[in-house]
């Protein structure tokens, strides 16, 4: 293996360092604005990993949902190189330089990004799902160990053990997730995959080739609404684990599931017809979400730095 070597001197290693997470910070609010958003009520420390763990993400998966000539090849290199460059610490690539530093700083797990890389290598190939268990084998990979990836950077309460809150924010990453697979029916049977399980399509009369040919009706409701129920037990099983966060990470997390939530709401309101439209949480409503939450975070802010006057994390700095 070929050990990297990163820029001559610190400030100019802390430059390059800068310009990565600025370009993820950039790729977040391009694609993720829901996300980017709720990072915004993140401490100013915390932000930029959380925008290089979205950039990560977002770059593997457009090897899949974006394929070139070689998507398997693409995606196997690019894995190839982030794997090495976790080992030798450096990278010259903006997004894996900042997943690389994020990685280190919070002692992430590797596993987490094996198992999610391994995900994403398994959609060049399966196209769809027997049942839910099933489909929660693939989101272990694609969904859960992105909350067990956030977990580190947002932290947890005096007293609480990380171990304590990893079972919610599992099941807030798999909400996410199967909110995305509701919202993106349509455009993921264009790509060739169904995220629905199949038993359940079968329960309700619902066929791969109706999705394919954009057909509603009502055994396509019927289902949408059995699977919007199923999301939202996600949500109630992953609330719990709010509380357990460090304080001035709460809300970020409280406004990334009222917006995330939301299209959940949006899509009843769409009377569940997904199939050849894009629904999501207006614009003024995200700005309405974020500004309820952000005396809140700077409350909690002051609170922690008046608690702990020596934490640079508390103060945002």
């Amino acid at each position: 293996m070929t050990t990297l070597r990163p820029p001559g001197t610190q400030a100019a290693r802390q430059a390059q360092l800068a310009a990565a997470y600025r370009h993820c910070a950039a790729i977040a609010a391009e694609h993720g604005k829901s996300y980017h958003l709720a990072t915004r009520l993140l401490t100013a420390d915390r932000r930029p990993a959380v925008h290089a763990l979205y950039a990560a993400a977002r770059v593997a998966d457009d090897f899949v949902d974006l394929p070139g000539a070689d998507p398997a090849g693409d995606l196997m290199t690019w894995s190839k190189a982030l794997l090495e460059e976790l080992e030798s610490g450096w990278s010259e690539d903006p997004v894996r330089l900042a997943l690389v530093h994020t990685y280190r700083r919070y002692d992430i797990p590797l596993e987490h990004l094996v198992d999610f890389l391994a995900a994403m290598t398994s959609d060049l190939d399966v196209t769809g799902y027997a049942d839910l268990d099933a489909l929660d084998r693939y989101m272990w990979g694609s969904a859960s160990v992105i909350g067990l990836q956030v977990l580190p950077v947002l932290g947890t309460a005096p007293g609480v053990a990380r171990e304590e809150a990893a079972p919610h924010a599992i099941a807030l990453g798999e909400a996410f997730q199967l909110t995305n697979f509701l919202r993106d029916v349509g455009e993921d049977v264009d790509r060739g995959r169904v995220y629905l399980p199949a038993d359940l399509m079968a329960a309700h009369g619902v066929t791969r080739e109706q999705l394919a040919e954009k057909r509603f009706d009502d055994g396509f409701r019927e289902l949408m609404r059995e699977m919007v129920a199923v999301v939202r037990r996600r949500y109630d099983d992953a609330a719990p684990g709010t509380p357990m966060l460090a304080p001035e990470s709460r809300d970020c997390v409280r406004a990334a599931t009222a917006l995330y939530g939301g299209i959940l709401t949006e899509i009843e309101r769409a009377d569940y017809r997904v199939l050849d439209r894009r629904v999501s949480v207006s614009k003024p409503r995200r700005l309405a979400v974020f500004a309820r939450r952000l005396t809140a975070a700077q409350l909690a802010r002051v609170r922690v730095t008046i608690a702990n006057p020596n934490s640079r994390s508390s103060t945002g700095a």
